[in-house]
């Protein structure tokens, strides 16, 4: 899995990209020092900051890992792990267990590749690299013959979760799951005993989901280590928008 793709994150000398598959146990290491700027560093978690300055845990050596180069620095700028089903069955569970009941998409479980920890250099968010990672993501489903994406995305509690609540509101309507792919988180957030912000920010990832296609399974989990809100979201191909299926190459 490799291609160029041009960039319009700056107006002049705009930025070629690589996608590609890590291959190796350094590019292993290369995404998970960005995830730790992205994840750790910039959101100032002090409780999982480590000496290796390497965002990782067990999933990781199970997942294979999308990544986004800057073909003029081949530096790492975005990056999303993958889960397929037989890799799944062989740790035992998906990454999204560990915040949700699942109970209800047992069946579905060969047929799901689960995608998570997207994250994207702060200098490479106009969109291109997304695109990309997406691309690369429709492309690997095709591969392993599976037709639904599932991820947990999060939602930032900095203001104290008005906007979470905000965000869920105004999505659950218009984007639920059917009742039989609900799902129900082990620490629910809050949603309730909070007010929603005045106007909903859709944190990015969540709203390339929806606009996608995808459903909103359930009511959000409380994540302590991220210090964020996660909801769960469930992509069937078909209901993926011709817009964005031409975008993905599905």
């Amino acid at each position: 899995m490799q291609n160029l793709h041009p960039s319009p994150e700056t107006k002049s000398a705009a930025p070629r990209l690589i996608l590609s598959l890590a291959s190796t146990a350094a590019e292993v290491r290369e995404v998970q020092r960005l995830r730790y700027k992205v994840f750790i560093e910039a959101m100032g978690l002090a409780a999982l900051v480590n000496p290796e300055r390497l965002d990782r845990d067990e999933f990781d050596e199970h997942c294979d890992h999308l990544i986004v180069r800057d073909a003029s620095t081949l530096k790492v700028v975005g990056t999303y792990r993958v889960l397929n089903p037989a890799k799944a069955r062989k740790i035992g569970r998906l990454y999204a267990e560990n915040e949700f009941d699942l109970g209800r998409l047992n069946h579905l479980r060969n047929r799901i590749i689960e995608a998570g920890r997207a994250c994207i250099h702060p200098k490479y968010r106009g969109g291109s690299v997304i695109m990309l990672l997406w691309a690369g993501l429709a492309d690997y489903m095709r591969r392993e013959r599976c037709d639904f994406l599932a991820g947990c995305a999060s939602m930032s509690v900095a203001d104290g979760g008005h906007n979470a609540v905000a965000v869920y509101q105004s999505l659950i309507y218009k984007h639920a799951a059917p009742a039989e792919y609900r799902v129900t988180p082990h620490l629910p957030f809050p949603i309730r005993a909070l007010a929603p912000a005045a106007r909903a920010q859709v944190p990015a990832l969540v709203k390339g989901y929806v606009r996608s296609g995808a459903w909103l399974c359930g009511e959000p989990a409380w994540d302590p280590d991220f210090e964020s809100a996660d909801v769960f979201l469930l992509l069937p191909l078909e209901n993926l928008d011709s817009r964005y299926a031409r975008h993905y190459g599905v």
